[in-house]
């Protein structure tokens, strides 16, 4: 459906996980974000088809220049909580307005803050009921989408883990155990959660979104089954060569270190993903479109926990 593409946001987890997956099927791929040093650098792994376009997406004027060339615009950007708003909905709207001058389909990679609360794994015609501040936002900006007149894709993701992920949930774990035989682990390790590697994710959303059938539609993309922080703690444990165990961190040690840390502030609201989490149901994509990429937790785990020690290595050589 179209031979270049521009993936806003390309230094986050997701944006270089997109960059790599448009690379690798031979699509012109201009990576935008703020830090050219950063884009510099990941050019080299990206190889030949990745072009470099440093900005700031709340310049609207940056937006308009990189997209300017691509057929398609991927919406990966993530800022920290604390400055979601009003900063989401300003670099929506300029990226939406930029859309429409250009005809450009439009490709919005979203979490699952908007389910709510759900008892049975989600479709994506389940009702949204969010009760949360940054889950009525994520509905408020999903409407803006649906209502824009533009072709758009919305793609719901679980928890991103893997290389280049930066700083989510798991990663946060996998960062403390490389080198010590415990690690923080955010709710009870005993409950059932998803998380997605974040490289199926990125292939999953690029094949959709080269189907013009895809467009004008609501994605739920799921990572491979459930997974309880015991389990994970069980293969990192054989991964590693020794035994590893986690810390559950509760609620209200949360709502403590946010008295001092406002990214921890805004996520105590967050803490019922990690008590009732919201599993996604990916039957529509598999029935239209095709297999899900899964990679399984044991390979998922492997690869970022070899990540991070290599990043270490590389650390301690400079």
């Amino acid at each position: 459906m179209f031979k270049t593409a521009a993936v806003l946001g390309a230094t986050g987890g997701m944006g270089y996980a997109l960059t790599e997956a448009l690379c690798h099927k031979n699509i012109r791929t201009i990576a935008f974000a703020r830090s050219e040093e950063n884009l510099l650098k990941y050019k080299e792994e990206w190889g030949p088809n990745a072009e470099v376009f440093a900005g700031d997406a709340m310049n609207q004027a940056d937006v308009e220049k990189a997209v300017s060339e691509a057929d398609a615009v991927f919406h990966a950007i993530n800022i920290p909580y604390q400055n979601w708003d009003p900063a989401l909905s300003i670099i929506l709207d300029h990226i939406l307005d930029v859309c429409r001058k250009q005809n450009k389909p439009f490709i919005y990679v979203d979490n699952i803050y908007s389910y709510g609360r759900h008892s049975m794994p989600a479709t994506e015609t389940s009702a949204k009921n969010p009760h949360t501040k940054k889950g009525k936002l994520r509905q408020t900006l999903i409407e803006k989408i649906r209502n824009s007149g533009m072709p758009y894709i919305i793609a719901h993701f679980p928890d991103f883990y893997g290389p280049h992920t930066g700083n989510t949930l798991l990663q946060y774990t996998f960062q403390q155990i490389v080198d010590k035989n415990k690690g923080m682990f955010v709710g009870k390790t005993t409950i059932p959660r998803e998380f997605i590697f974040i490289k199926d994710g990125a292939k999953a959303l690029a094949d959709l979104a080269l189907k013009e059938e895809a467009y004008g539609e609501v994605w739920n993309i799921p990572g491979a089954g459930t997974i309880t922080g015991e389990e994970i703690a069980r293969i990192a444990s054989r991964l590693l060569n020794k035994q590893v165990s986690f810390k559950p961190v509760h609620k209200w040690m949360i709502r403590a270190i946010g008295v001092f840390d406002p990214f921890m502030k805004e996520y105590t609201e967050m803490m019922y993903l990690n008590e009732t989490p919201v599993i996604l149901d990916g039957s529509k994509y598999e029935k239209r479109i095709g297999d899900l990429p899964k990679t399984t937790y044991e390979d998922g785990i492997k690869q970022s926990l070899e990540h991070l020690q290599n990043k270490i290595d590389r650390n301690a050589a400079i």
